[in-house]
Order: structure tokens, then sequence, then C-alpha cells
């Protein structure tokens, strides 16, 4: 049986082998692989867009994979089949990965309905595997209706994620309310959904927190909406909730929210308007990324960039004209900017 044909077989050993293998192909950088993976995923187009996908994004030590397990095991006991694809930093040093979220998360990755993948961001920008959004798709297509992206959480990983998913979700501990201030107002902006982990520690920090998250994100006038967000019933009004990841208190009226969430982005059709802008930006950064490889790989670039490299570090030439200079040396109509 081919890959495509136990991809889309019932679940079982035999389409989670198919599903890692398929990954795995996606993220092979031999040029006979990206061709196969390519193809493959342009078979399995018409079996995807089925699952709802969720970003979830926090400081490290916020207890993501604690959250995300225990979510996990909710939602599969409510019939669903969840993906969870957790992105792990990569080394700057040495480029490995402890890839270890299987081990924190030992009761769902034993799940039969549940299936985990761990891949290293490889210093990829916003520290999100570059093939997580064809991953996505590969679960999708293999019929789990709710993919998780889990992120690195430093940086612009929130940006990144928030890009790929339905709903973003940034986790905070209870006494985040004191440092608010630390908390980036573009990664506030970003979230659909504030949910403040550990609230069992102690309860007065995260009432504290809660409140003080809620009034920030009333003033930033969430998603663009300023003043009237009020007057749409049609739009969403981003929450702050508390919960216990480790007690799995609190799960049910977070998924409560999802639902809400998402039954209002799809009946005034944001969800669908969502999706198809994410596929164009994914167009787009394909694009340069290709760009930036072939560039790379170009005869004449390779013997000239190593001099003209030296030259900029001398101060010798402008970084601005080597620019110039070497896309006009590459030979691919690039006008002289």
């Amino acid at each position: 049986m081919d890959l495509k044909s136990s991809l889309l077989a019932a679940p079982g050993p035999q389409q989670r082998r198919a599903i890692a293998k398929t990954i795995t192909l996606l993220e092979s950088t031999r040029a006979d692989h990206r061709a196969q993976a390519d193809a493959l995923l342009t078979e399995l187009l018409p079996h995807t867009g089925q699952s709802f996908r969720l970003g979830i994004s926090g400081v490290p030590g916020v207890g993501k994979s604690t959250f995300i397990e225990a979510l996990g095991l909710d939602l599969i006991a409510r019939g669903h089949r969840v993906a969870v694809l957790a992105i792990d930093p990569s080394s700057s040093i040495s480029g490995g990965s402890i890839l270890g979220d299987k081990t924190r998360m030992e009761q769902l990755s034993v799940q039969p309905q549940a299936y985990i993948r761990p891949s290293p961001s490889s210093g990829t920008l916003g520290g999100v595997a570059a093939k997580t959004r064809e991953a996505m798709l590969v679960c999708e297509a293999a019929g789990f209706d709710v993919v998780i992206v889990e992120t690195v959480g430093v940086g612009q990983s929130e940006t990144a994620v928030a890009g790929m998913t339905d709903m973003f979700i940034l986790l905070q501990l209870p006494n985040a309310g004191d440092d608010l201030q630390a908390i980036k107002k573009g990664v506030m902006e970003l979230a659909d959904l504030v949910v403040i982990n550990k609230a069992d520690l102690d309860r007065d920090a995260a009432t504290r927190a809660q409140a003080q998250i809620t009034s920030a994100l009333r003033i930033l006038g969430q998603h663009g909406h300023p003043g009237h967000a009020q007057h749409d019933a049609t739009l969403w009004h981003a929450q702050v909730l508390q919960l216990s990841a480790l007690k799995a208190e609190g799960i049910d009226k977070f998924w409560q929210a999802v639902t809400r969430f998402r039954n209002l982005q799809e009946a005034s059709g944001r969800l669908a308007a969502r999706r198809r802008q994410q596929a164009l930006a994914w167009m787009w950064e394909r694009i340069e990324s290709g760009l930036k490889q072939a560039f790379r790989q170009h005869p004449e670039i390779r013997a000239r960039l190593p001099e003209m490299t030296k030259q900029v570090e001398q101060g010798t030439l402008a970084a601005s004209t080597a620019a110039r200079q070497l896309l006009q040396a590459m030979g691919a109509g690039f006008p002289p900017a």
C-alpha cells in the first residue's frame, strides 16, 4: 500500500507509520524527496482543511506540555482525534534538539487517538519548523480533527504560529499581572485567548493577573476593532481564563470558549478568510526561502561571496552596494535597486 492510501486508511499502527514517514519525507532536504513530497501533498490537499488548528505559546516553564496533555486527553474523551506538532528549539551551537515532548506527555503519547510529532526549529525564524504547515495538512488528511501547534515561546514564534492556526492561545503564569509591562504588546494583540495556568498555586495572584490582562486587552482594542467590538455581536472578544492543567481544572471552560470562538468565526466567514490569507502568506514565505537558497547555491555567487563578505566586514565596501552587485551577478533579472 502506498503512503497516500495508508494515510487515508482507518486509524491504526499502519496509518501512524505512514504519517511519520510522510512528515520525515517533508523534512528531507534531498531534491528527489522534495519532489515526492510535493506530489503527495497535492494528492492529499482535497482531504485537508477539516480540522480546527490551535496555536499555543508561552514562556518556558508556563506548563505548555502539561496543558496540552490535559487538553488532549479531555478532547479524546469527547470523541476527537488530536495531533500535536511540538517545535523544539535547536541549539545555535550544536544544531541539535532534545525533542522530548513525547516524554513530557506520557499519557497522551500512548493514546491511539493522539499523534505527537516533535520537530526541531532548526534556526527557522519564529521558532517554528519550516515544514510545520505541511505536517499539519498531513495530520488533517489522516483524520485528526484538532491539530495543536506548540511553539518554542521565544522571539517571533508567537507571530509565526498565529499566522498558521485558526486560534492563538497565550499561556501566562499567575504572577504575570505584576510583570504586565514585560508582555509584548504585539503578542497580546495576537492572542485570541489568554490562559493563566497554574492558577491553583496562588488564587489571589491569578485573579489579579486575570483582571489586569483583561484590562490591557480592552485598552489595546482587540484585533483592530477598538470601540466597535462592543456593538457587533459577531466579533470575538479576547478573554482571559484561569485553569490548572496539572489538576485538569478549567479545561471544560477553556474548550467552551474555543467552541464559541470557532462558531463565531465560521458564521461570519472570518475563519475561511483567515485560512485563505494564511495560504497566500505561506506561498510567499516559501518563495522567499527558495530564492535565498537558490541565491546561495548559484555558482557566480559562491565564487564572489567570500571576498565581498570580507570587504563588507572590513568596511571597504558598503553592504547595500555588495547586495546589489551580488543580485545582479546572479543573472536572474534583478534590477539594480
